[in-house]
């Protein structure tokens, strides 16, 4: 029966006789409701009630009605305290507040709403022009205060800006660059949120900063969650750079990867190893690994082991490596050389030898590996033999016959070359140098920095 009902009042608004009333006819229809219906009464009814009521409630609601736009030519009627309003209204919004009007005034128990809900272009186009007219109105009255708080916002961006520029007054209270251009755009920051509020103060308008901050609160906690590992890597890189566990051209190991310290980022510890390639280490990695640093102390420790033979005196072979490591350039006099006997092996008695350098002046690997060559002419020299290690073989099978290779010329002693310079190798230095001066504003090491023991 419904779908009925709404079919012929489709075909009725299709010839044009329909009007507003149709609309709200298809409401009623769609709910199962008059706008009546679900009202709920508040406060009880008297048992009685006087025609004198009904006459002080219509002149009430007329009194009201007379002193708003839109509402001035609404008719109003009263029965037994059930109001009936009647008239045009341009806009739900007035039509509303009829309502709201009547169904406050005190004795009234129901209220029937017979307005019209009226599309008058010309009342629409004098309402909206009343409307333009009184914005302009109050812009034009509130133009001043918003140019001063205009002026007291730029005043104070602009202190917070030249402020942040004080390096050198920032410098003073931080322990490097990094953390005095934090502070820098800390205090930038506070004095623009400072200016806002005093801007937003003048306008009388400090409720929208708390709507603000709201969302920005809620905004910067979601943002944080998704971007959780750049912020990690922040704060470590703050904490790093505070610590200053190395600096540039630092030979360091961290996690395994090895290289000298190129710079540290926001984000990453830049590594070159010591073949020439870069390695980018997480900053919340560094910050929680374990770290050598072995250029932090500028004396290092090498050893090597040797072997000789059983029938070898070995308190003179202790003495000969001994006397070679004194002599040798680059190795230290204090701490003092070591040649102890380490183990007794399968086949020989292995010398461990320990000796120091300082890796400022020489070359680390050069020293050793120079120290190593003299110590076994030195033997060689002696007549102490290095026995190479024994072996059983036993053959069960066909042995592979074996062919001799080409005939070389042999080398002789005077044809052995000797590396005389075990000064420092500096060009992985100069490789990072020159790395640096392309990226000098990432780089958070600083050389004169507070160095972690």
């Amino acid at each position: 029966m419904r779908s009925y009902i709404l079919l012929l009042i489709l075909l009725v608004s299709q010839t044009g006789i329909a009007n507003n009333a149709y609309a709200d006819a298809i409401d009623q229809i769609l709910s199962g409701s008059t706008k009546a219906d679900g009202a709920k009464l508040d406060k009880p009814i008297e048992l009685e009630h006087s025609k004198q009521n009904d006459l002080q409630i219509k002149k009430r609601l007329t009194q009201i009605y007379s002193e708003l736009d839109g509402l001035k030519e609404l008719q109003v009627s009263v029965s037994n305290g059930v109001v009936t309003l009647k008239g045009n209204v341009d806009s739900k919004a007035a039509e509303q507040k009829a309502l709201d009007f009547s169904r406050n005034i005190q004795g009234v128990i129901e209220v029937q709403n017979q307005l019209t809900l009226t599309h008058d272009v010309t009342k629409r186009l004098n309402t909206l022009q009343v409307t333009l007219k009184n914005s302009i109105e109050q812009l034009i009255t509130e133009t001043p205060i918003f140019l001063l708080a205009l002026v007291v916002f730029c005043l104070f961006w602009a202190v917070g800006s030249w402020l942040s520029k004080q390096q050198s007054l920032f410098r003073k209270i931080a322990v490097n660059y990094f953390i005095a251009d934090l502070l820098g755009k800390f205090v930038h920051l506070v004095f623009t949120l400072l200016g806002i509020v005093l801007a937003l103060s003048l306008l009388d308008a400090t409720a929208l900063l708390g709507t603000i901050l709201g969302a920005a609160g809620i905004l910067g906690l979601a943002i944080s969650f998704a971007v959780r590992d750049t912020v990690e890597n922040f704060i470590a890189s703050l904490l790093l750079s505070i610590r200053n566990p190395f600096e540039v051209n630092d030979a360091v190991d961290i996690e395994g990867f090895q290289g000298s310290v190129v710079r540290l980022t926001s984000r990453a510890t830049i590594l070159m190893s010591f073949d020439g390639n870069h390695v980018r280490i997480p900053n919340s990695t560094v910050f929680k690994a374990v770290i050598t640093n072995y250029t932090r102390h500028p004396n290092r420790r090498f050893e090597f082991d040797l072997g000789i033979g059983y029938a070898e005196n070995i308190g003179y072979a202790q003495e000969l490596i001994l006397h070679v490591l004194t002599d040798m350039q680059g190795i230290l006099a204090e701490p003092k050389p070591q040649v102890i006997v380490n183990e007794i092996g399968n086949s020989n008695i292995v010398l461990r030898i320990y000796a120091w350098i300082n890796q400022t002046e020489y070359d680390f690997l050069k020293v050793r590996s120079e120290t190593i060559k003299k110590a076994k002419e030195c033997l060689d020299q002696a007549q102490i033999s290095v026995p190479n290690p024994t072996f059983d073989v036993n053959l069960t099978k066909a042995p592979v016959l074996y062919r001799e290779p080409p005939a070389t010329p042999p080398l002789t002693k005077e044809s052995h070359g000797s590396i005389t310079d075990v000064t420092a190798d500096d060009s992985l230095k100069e490789q990072i140098i020159l790395d640096n001066l392309e990226h000098a504003d990432e780089n958070l090491l600083v050389s004169d920095g507070q160095k972690e023991i």
